[in-house]
């Protein structure tokens, strides 16, 4: 599908609302002037304040009575089909009009300039840096982001200029419903072994998405990565390249943690600082509220996107020094018995290594907890020995039972072996606690002023955090 006349379209049902990227995609169509409604599972997440926050209604359950035959749009998750949920299979036997999360974004991103930001780590973020960039140069965007944007209070600007900024998902190889006019591309770390058998097959969902960026366009490449650099070789546009190497077109240079030098700081929430400069010319320093050099990269790629488009570079300067984040990304949840609870959804091996090292630079004198709730069993399996090797800045570590996704519920791993692979390396660092409220009630009795608890994991591993609030 091409194309498709959203004038017509008065009553939409999302079935598995509760996702991120579905819950802002209802909220786009309820923008637009649609009724939306849906059905999910009754676990709670944190897009369910998103929704009630909307007056969005949906069921907590899945049910062939919630397929009615008024409704013209049927948008459903990736992570079911009418083999796997009732619904689904109800509107097809029906012929009902269905269509997925990201076919249903393709559709939203051909109207305008499409602008992508995709790759292993660091889309979540990087989307909303440029999104709120953009906003605040005056260039009235759209976007799309798969978390709550906190200064937004939602994931969406709903926006009536040129262009579109959307996270673009490589899972299940959803990036062949884009057309992007520009890609960011942060990062190609091999992810998702439950679709992707090997490092190749990865890489080569990524190489075929460049390749449809039109010469008019432009891609944007962590250019410090071999990998994100042979990927781009399949592009038929402008590359750009940005990083902390002498090599890259947008240079990131002078890098200061805030957090060490008081110097740096205008305000105690500052946390980094550093200067971005194009070829020989300073496009000035820029300010973080963010900690950690992944945060720095991740603005500098947006600095790269605003300088292509002409954008103001100093209202985004401005905009990044009081950009407060994600839901969900090294996000603060507040203070239990004196000691900082941090929530973030890291779930690969990397991205709990920059997380915990984040975590590190910014509490250098703190006793760190690793709360980590592994998410899949084919990613634990697949990524073992590279988990139980990614907690070194973490004092202590506790890993959950694993979260099943929709899509699998065992698969010949269990938290237990990350665990004992941990302990091989450093003996006695980590435990096993099989549930959230275990843990919660575990941390409850060990944690004080000099504790940092870092809750990691794409599950719901943050509502350790609420329960010890509530305590």
């Amino acid at each position: 599908m091409k194309s498709m006349d959203f004038s017509k379209i008065k009553e939409a049902y999302f079935i598995g609302i509760k996702g991120t990227g579905m819950a802002a995609m209802a909220e786009i169509l309820k923008g637009r002037g649609i009724k939306v409604s849906g059905s999910d599972t009754a676990e709670k997440f944190f897009t369910d304040e998103v929704l009630e926050r909307n007056h969005i209604s949906f069921f907590e359950d899945f049910s062939e009575k919630h397929v009615q035959n008024y409704v013209d749009l049927f948008v459903h998750s990736t992570a079911y089909t009418k083999e796997n949920n009732v619904e689904v299979a109800e509107v097809e036997k029906r012929g009902g009009a269905l269509i997925s999360y990201p076919e249903l974004l393709g559709l939203l991103f051909r109207e305008k300039l499409g602008i992508a930001v995709c790759g292993t780590h660091g889309k979540t973020t990087t989307t909303a840096l440029l999104g709120e960039a953009l906003r605040a140069a005056g260039k009235d965007p759209n976007a799309l982001v798969g978390s709550q944007v906190i200064d937004w209070k939602s994931g969406v600007l709903s926006g009536k200029g040129d262009y579109f900024v959307a996270e673009a998902d490589e899972y299940q190889n959803k990036l062949r419903f884009y057309d992007p006019w520009a890609v960011v591309l942060t990062s190609v770390d091999w992810d998702h072994p439950d679709f992707f058998p090997d490092a190749e097959s990865y890489r080569e969902v990524f190489r075929r998405f460049v390749s449809r960026i039109p010469k008019r366009g432009f891609l944007a490449i962590w250019g410090d990565s071999a990998d994100t650099i042979e990927v781009s070789k399949s592009a038929d546009c402008t590359v750009v390249t940005y990083g902390f190497g002498e090599d890259n077109d947008y240079r990131l240079v002078d890098y200061r943690s805030a957090i060490h030098d008081d110097k740096e700081k205008i305000s105690e929430e500052i946390s980094q600082s550093f200067e971005v400069r194009f070829g020989e010319t300073s496009l000035g320093k820029f300010q973080l509220k963010l900690s950690g050099r992944h945060n720095a990269l991740n603005a500098t790629a947006a600095i790269a996107v605003c300088h292509r488009v002409g954008a103001d570079l100093d209202k985004v300067r401005e905009a990044f020094a009081a950009f407060h984040g994600t839901s969900r990304r090294f996000e603060f949840l507040g203070k239990y018995k004196g000691a900082i609870l941090i929530d973030d959804y890291g779930h690969h091996p990397d991205e709990i290594k920059v997380t915990l090292a984040g975590a590190r630079e910014k509490y250098p004198d703190k006793n760190i907890w690793a709360v980590f709730h592994p998410h899949t069993y084919s990613r634990t399996k697949a990524l073992l020995h590279e988990f139980a090797q990614s907690f070194e800045d973490a004092d202590k570590a506790i890993i959950l039972d694993i979260y099943a996704s929709a899509r699998e519920k065992e698969g010949g791993v269990s938290s237990k072996d990350v665990v004992e692979l941990m302990n091989r390396y450093v003996p006695g660092k980590a435990d096993h606690i099989p549930t959230i409220d275990e843990a919660a009630e575990y941390l409850a009795g060990e944690i004080g002023k000099e504790d940092v608890v870092v809750l990691i994991g794409a599950g719901n591993v943050w509502e350790i955090g609420k329960k010890l609030l509530k305590k």
